[in-house]
């Protein structure tokens, strides 16, 4: 493996270093170009398939999957190949994509503790910590992660970078480590929102292998068109002020919404008309709500029982949760090191009983609360085109239990003298100079409008340039340098 990850972040797993650059280059020199993607290093999160025979392994983070062999590539990265893009390894992850138990973010038994790259030792958010960490500081062009809630968003908001969480169903999840199929969705994480325009118009189209994708819109949109400066001319964006005002629902430090209120400013100079508050009628009961939990619980014992059964081979012999739990257990030195044991929520998967009443009714209410009486009647009731809130906190669940889309760019940074509060064993958080995020939400289907009115208030502000990764973070080795030799 080659040591990319500037001062210790364990942003990756795996590096998979090939001559398929070197065959792509004289393809695109001979024929052109494939796509915008062609020859482009992407980086993948270690729980989207890639096929073994390249020797990348697609593990969630965890040893019970090292050395299984997937029937085939994610949907999503045939996708890439296709475009022409080169899978450069897999990215660092909660594991389990933090379905696991109240473990550190960025932590997992493979790949160890990612940390950000702006604060030595610094909480960089997951799950998809590596990717979003990789990205921030060129250790790829683009990365790609998963959200079920929060993983992309909370991520791109900790560490500098855009992150496109699509819609359910716009982007294929055949092949990608579930936690569940009602709001699991695959996205880029990127430096800027041109970068993560072209790869999502890459990522989505329906699959099928995954029935939700084809309920999808169609033709699909080229995500690069809706990149303005005027995008946000005339539209009327929504303040869902319920959603982080209350500091116990939020839990933000105060900074956040100094940085936020600039924003605001910052979209009206653009030609918005902000509307303020426009709440989502729910917000309180989302907050209250344990519909989430109860959904992701059952949804994730079956799914990761059908992960374990589809796989041509495991050596650990590993084949459904009630083992997986068992070989934690087993292998302390592996998955249960000090600080870095809690298996709660696989537990709590384990012991349910499978789809139930309780359970359907759960699904129900969760999509009343965050789509009917949530993110829908907030955009219905004040005629909005689309709602902004900072990414810190509890602001993504609404989008996770409905299903729907957000938009993240970067917002600000963390004064120098903000007060360091610890985020696990390793990890602090916040801390000087650790970014802050802002995001867009909207509507099923809504990405292209969300894309344009985030590509706007980026041009704008360039706030992505104003802080730099701490200088031991910083990689000195260039991808040139080690790609296809």
């Amino acid at each position: 493996m080659i040591e990319l990850d500037g001062d210790n972040l364990d942003a990756w797993v795996e590096y998979y270093a090939s001559n398929e650059a070197k065959a792509l280059d004289y393809e695109r020199l001979l024929l052109g170009p494939r796509s915008p993607l062609h020859g482009i290093p992407v980086l993948v999160k270690d729980n989207i398939a890639t096929v073994a025979f390249e020797g990348m392994n697609t593990t969630a983070g965890s040893y019970s999957l090292l050395n299984s062999v997937v029937p085939e590539d994610a949907g999503v990265v045939k996708k890439l190949r296709k475009a022409g893009a080169i899978i450069l390894g897999k990215a660092n992850l909660s594991e389990w994509a933090h379905f696991r138990g109240r473990l550190a973010s960025g932590w997992s038994g493979r790949g160890g503790q990612c940390t950000n790259a702006y604060y030595p030792n610094a909480d960089p958010c997951g799950s998809s910590s590596g990717s979003a960490v990789a990205s921030s500081i060129g250790l790829a062009a683009v990365s790609l992660g998963t959200e079920t809630d929060g993983s992309i968003t909370c991520p791109a908001n900790q560490n500098n970078v855009v992150g496109i969480k699509p819609t359910v169903g716009l982007t294929s999840r055949a092949g990608v480590i579930p936690i569940s199929e009602h709001q699991d969705t695959v996205g880029p994480l990127a430096r800027s929102m041109t970068d993560a325009a072209m790869v999502l118009s890459v990522l989505a189209g329906p699959d099928p292998n995954d029935n939700f994708t084809l309920a999808q819109p169609s033709p699909v949109p080229d995500y690069v068109t809706a990149l303005s400066n005027s995008s946000l001319a005339g539209k009327r964006i929504g303040v869902p002020r319920a959603m982080f005002l209350n500091d116990t629902m939020s839990g933000n430090d105060p900074y956040v919404n100094v940085v936020f209120e600039q924003a605001l400013e910052t979209l009206k100079e653009l030609g918005a008309t902000i509307v303020d508050p426009a709440d989502m009628p729910s917000a309180y009961e989302i907050y209250n709500s344990n519909n989430e939990t109860v959904v992701l619980d059952v949804d994730f014992k079956v799914q990761l029982n059908a992960w374990f059964n589809s796989l041509i081979s495991n050596p650990s012999g590993v084949t459904s949760l009630a083992d997986l739990i068992m070989f934690d257990d087993n292998n302390p030195s592996l998955e249960e090191p000090t600080n870095y044991t809690d298996q709660s929520i696989l537990i709590e998967s384990e012991a349910t009983t499978g789809f139930n009443s309780s359970y359907y009714d759960s699904l129900a209410f969760d999509k009343e609360l965050g789509a009917t009486r949530g993110i829908d009647a907030a955009l219905e009731m004040w005629t909005l085109d689309a709602l902004v809130l900072p990414a810190p906190g509890y602001t993504t669940v609404p989008a996770a239990i409905a299903g729907y889309p957000i938009v993240t760019v970067p917002l600000g940074f963390y004064p120098d003298n903000v007060t360091i509060q610890s985020a696990g064993p390793n990890t602090v958080y916040p801390a000087p100079g650790v970014p802050i995020g802002l995001s867009f939400l909207g509507t099923a289907w809504s990405e292209y409008a969300l894309i344009g009115f985030a590509y706007a208030y980026e041009q704008k502000t360039q706030t992505r340039l104003m802080r730099k990764a701490y200088e031991a973070a910083i990689p000195t080795t260039q991808l040139c340098d080690v790609m296809g030799k």
